[in-house]
């Protein structure tokens, strides 16, 4: 019996160790995709030697193993939940945030992309994306993250700005109808407009929103990216896209990977886990590497570029992978034009 009891002891530790789940996460290196399976211009060129990837991070809730073992290992790094999270953003909301900073980034990437090579591309509004609810606002329990609103009191929302004029003519108290398309159905709402929590004293849904767009191209750009969350891939996917638009093979034969947020005019921005990401690459084979030269603009003494990251981390592990800095994607298409044929 006493022996059972200490087994038993053991067994609750262990599991204690491995299971139990902290106020924080742990970031870990992910893997290297090759985007040409992911990325289709329909019709584009599909006979180039090399290839574009794009880089992921690992990040799950962190235990009291993990966090004991981030302290002996430079390839896991834990962080509060406030590096991951927003304030009040519970796990729902975090992942249709991750899935609306990867459609945004597919937005940019084939809008820079068509830009560069010289085809217009159509964009419309497309209604209002429900990104959060505030917790005790007016839309709380009523609303879901996710949600696009198509009309407000039977009035369909057809421009830009449309929906934040009609509820800043209502005051506190006031109910209106809002048509939202949630999944494949359409339901109605009525909503009370009250003051929003933590507000001081501003009267209004107590929903965070953006205004959705969408987007037609000839040719047509097709991506396969269900599991993947977050705006890192922009970069590469704007490399990707224009690699099919074009008869040359912008890789000239090298595995190229890299990281970085494509904004609307063309700047690759700044991200998470540059360096986990260089871990990743160079165990992936990759030989030349693409990291945001970003501006730090004045933020707190003692941070790095992620460039910077990149290359004290390839510098650690000893890569031979060539790190390349970029501000914006015609810095990586100024570098592949020089680069000479593999």
């Amino acid at each position: 019996m006493k022996k059972l009891g200490l087994y038993t002891v053991a067994l609750v530790f262990i599991a204690f160790l491995f299971l139990y789940p902290l106020d924080a996460y742990v970031s870990k290196p992910g893997g290297a995709y090759d985007l040409a399976p992911i990325v289709e211009v329909v019709g584009g060129d599909e006979d180039d030697v090399g290839s574009f990837s794009l880089m992921t991070i690992s990040i799950g809730k962190a235990t009291p193993l993990a966090y004991v073992m981030s302290n002996f290992s430079s390839k896991m790094k834990i962080l509060p939940i406030n590096r991951v999270r927003r304030e009040g953003e519970n796990d729902k909301e975090y992942n249709i945030r991750q899935k609306k900073l990867m459609s945004d980034s597919q937005f940019n990437a084939i809008t820079v992309a068509f830009d560069r090579v010289g085809i217009p591309v159509d964009i419309v509004y497309d209604g209002v994306f429900v990104a959060a609810i505030v917790e005790g606002g007016a839309a709380d329990g009523k609303l879901q993250a996710g949600d696009k609103i198509r009309q407000v009191d039977e009035i369909v929302l057809k421009e830009s700005g449309e929906f934040a004029e009609l509820i800043s003519t209502k005051k506190e108290g006031d109910t209106i109808k809002v048509t939202v398309e949630r999944g494949s159905k359409q339901v109605d709402v009525e909503l009370t407009l009250s003051e929003i929590p933590k507000s001081d004293g501003k009267v209004g849904l107590g929903v965070q929103f953006q205004e959705d767009r969408e987007l037609t191209t000839n040719p047509e750009v097709k991506m396969n990216t269900a599991e993947i969350g977050g705006p890192s891939a922009g970069l590469m996917f704007t490399l990707e896209i224009m690699n099919q638009l074009l008869d040359e093979d912008l890789t000239k034969g090298y595995m190229i990977a890299g990281t970085g947020e494509m904004l609307p005019d063309g700047t690759v921005g700044r991200i998470g886990g540059a360096d986990f990401k260089v871990i990743a690459a160079d165990r992936e084979g990759v030989e030349i590497f693409f990291a945001p030269d970003d501006e730090l603009n004045g933020m707190t003494s003692g941070i790095k570029t992620n460039y910077e990251e990149a290359v004290e981390m390839g510098k650690k592990i000893g890569t031979k992978m060539k790190i390349v800095p970029v501000k914006t994607v015609d810095d990586a298409l100024a570098y592949l034009k020089e680069l000479e044929e593999k």
